[in-house]
């Protein structure tokens, strides 16, 4: 299962409880006993009263206990495979109710896909039918299930962990929404599981400069310390780059001081010339140039 996977199925499982207040609650399903076959999670329903004031998809949850989850964000396959596979994800939940509640319960097994947009071999093939925003049913009966398109949910603060599977546009948008609603660390994780796009994540980036508040300066270097210590990768790089500068500013240094030993002043021009130049090997040039030159033209030409 990929981190943009794990992301998603934690934010279900910590937003659940908290915009239901309390209606429905989130739990790892049991593993069906068929090889690997296992959904992505279980919604078990606790008060089902409260989720009628909740906006679609959460009043389709009322009439059962538990609603099996099925996770297909950006980037997963959306074709008539994967849905069957889901089907059949649903069937053995079933037998395996049938099996715990010895042969007692008469329901059938709820089942919700949540993917960015309703694809279009699926509208020719079973004629969805809108029952909300962004939410249909997929008929026949008893292959019955719900289709909630992500990209066409409305932003709201009880539809966070459904909007997750936005993508494109409509993730963007999602992720400019979300961020000021959200703790940091929440909101670090969303930029590094989510796939927006490359202005959107400098954009929310930008949010963790300096600010003037100790305490929420601190808790931010302590989120980016631990997100370096699980990217040695990064890490290294950003060691790199920083010993890289060092050399840069000791060679600059170097530069002006034998300038100034043999009389040789630069202009203001020339000083932004030097400061700005991030070529090693060019600085290390323009030194050696320095011992013999007779300007500073000489020595920056």
């Amino acid at each position: 299962m990929g981190q943009l996977e794990l992301f998603a199925q934690r934010t279900f499982a910590e937003e659940t409880e908290r915009m239901t207040g309390g209606a429905a609650g989130w739990q790892d399903p049991p593993e069906i006993r068929l090889g690997k076959v296992q959904s992505d999670d279980l919604l078990v329903v606790r008060r089902p009263d409260l989720l009628a004031l909740l906006p679609a998809p959460w009043p389709e949850a009322q009439p059962h206990d538990e609603v099996m989850i099925e996770l297909k964000l950006d980037g997963n396959h959306l074709d008539r495979k994967a849905v069957e596979r889901a089907l059949l994800r649903r069937q053995a939940r079933q037998v395996q109710r049938l099996e715990e509640h010895d042969a007692s319960w008469r329901g059938e097994e709820p089942l919700w896909l949540v993917a960015p947009y309703l694809p279009l071999w699926l509208e020719e093939m079973r004629t969805p039918v809108r029952c909300a925003p962004g939410c249909y049913w997929v008929e026949p009966h008893r292959q019955s299930f719900l289709w909630t398109a992500a990209n066409e949910l409305p932003l709201l603060d009880e539809l966070v962990p459904f909007l997750l599977a936005r993508s494109g546009q409509a993730l963007d948008d999602f992720c400019r929404w979300v961020a000021p609603r959200r703790p940091l660390d929440w909101v670090l994780n969303m930029v590094e599981c989510l796939p927006m796009s490359m202005p959107t994540q400098e954009e929310l980036l930008w949010r963790f400069g300096p600010v003037d508040e100790p305490e929420i300066e601190a808790r931010r270097q302590r989120i980016l310390d631990f997100l370096l210590e699980t990217s040695p990768q990064k890490k290294q790089q950003l060691q790199q780059e920083g010993q890289l500068e060092g050399r840069l500013t000791a060679t600059r240094a170097s530069l002006r001081r034998v300038l100034a030993g043999r009389q040789l002043t630069p202009s203001k021009d020339d000083d932004a010339c030097i400061d700005a130049c991030t070529d090693l090997a060019t600085l290390e040039r323009w030194l050696d140039r320095a011992i013999n030159a007779t300007s500073v033209s000489d020595v920056l030409r």
